[in-house]
């Protein structure tokens, strides 16, 4: 994907929480005639899934998404944005920090699911830094982006907290993962990102 479409994204992204603030914020459609030129509109009418997370200094603001497409990539980021900016793990972002957030929108790839079966098969297919890890099984959904292995680098640490954010029983993200049992129904799906930050 071309880097001035990144640029768009993001800028979107930015607008969209600014705008968020307001009694009746601005329709996507509305932001997108303001910021894109008509280069951009074509793929920003396009069905996509993406994630934006909202950072001030180093420290994590909000982080919302979708995985799978529902929507045009516009409309996403603008939905994702304003979400994020009302994260419900974090407070609320105020208007005042606007200046000071570093926004990333990540464009999803189409999940693929991973053929295993064993903590030790997944451990071992997964690709630090490269992929996304959703986990899907006992009514419960978890899933980590690729940034997130900045934080986590070990394959063993990075499903065990994902296990841990999820919800599963502590005594299966606390025990050595290559032995613990697999639960019946769990699956595992891998995806990668594109990133854009300002």
């Amino acid at each position: 994907m071309e880097a001035s479409l990144g640029t768009t994204l993001t800028a979107l992204a930015r607008a969209a929480v600014a705008t968020g603030f307001e009694p009746e914020p601005a329709a996507a459609e509305d932001l997108v005639a303001n910021l894109a030129g008509p280069e951009a509109s074509a793929p920003l009418a396009e069905p996509a899934a993406t994630f934006v997370t909202l950072e001030r200094e180093g420290e994590l603001r909000g982080c919302i998404g979708s995985l799978t497409p529902q929507r045009p990539l516009a409309a996403d980021v603008v939905r994702n944005a304003r979400a994020a900016a009302r994260d419900p793990r974090l407070p609320p972002v105020s208007r005042e920090e606007l200046p000071d957030l570093s926004i990333t929108v990540a464009l999803i790839s189409p999940s693929e699911p991973l053929a295993v079966d064993s903590f030790a098969g997944l451990i071992d297919r997964l690709r630090p830094g490269t992929d996304g890890l959703t986990l899907v099984g006992q009514r419960r959904r978890a899933t980590f982006l690729p940034s997130v292995w900045k934080a986590l680098a070990e394959p063993e640490r990075f499903v065990a907290a994902l296990l841990r954010k999820g919800g599963w029983p502590r005594s299966l993200w606390t025990a050595d993962l290559r032995r613990a049992v697999w639960p019946e129904g769990l699956i595992a799906e891998c995806y990668t990102t594109e990133s854009f930050t300002a």
